[in-house]
């Protein structure tokens, strides 16, 4: 039985207008070959707002093995029900 490989399924940038505040949205989502999400990273990026974090203001990923959550530079864990309920606090929050 063959190993599960990461496909890149979605990879999207939404660049903000200065006059509506600048910045840039990414969502990047990878699935294994049964269509189950295995990585993700979704981010606001602004270096107009802070340079710490690489400029990323808030982000939810789960690489190092852990679903955690970016916030002006500081990284704390999340709890984790599902990618749908991540991407819509996400959504609310960016």
């Amino acid at each position: 039985m063959g190993k599960n490989k990461n496909k890149l399924i979605i990879d999207d940038n939404y660049v903000i207008s200065r006059k509506k505040g600048n910045g840039v949205l990414t969502r990047k989502v990878w699935v294994d070959d049964t269509g189950e999400i295995t990585r993700y990273a979704l981010a606001y990026i602004n270096l107009n707002i802070s340079s710490l974090d690489s400029g990323r203001i808030l982000g939810y990923d789960n690489a190092h093995d852990y679903h955690h959550k970016h916030l002006l530079g500081k990284v704390t864990p999340v709890k984790f029900k599902s990618f749908e309920a991540l991407h819509n606090e996400y959504t609310k929050k960016s």
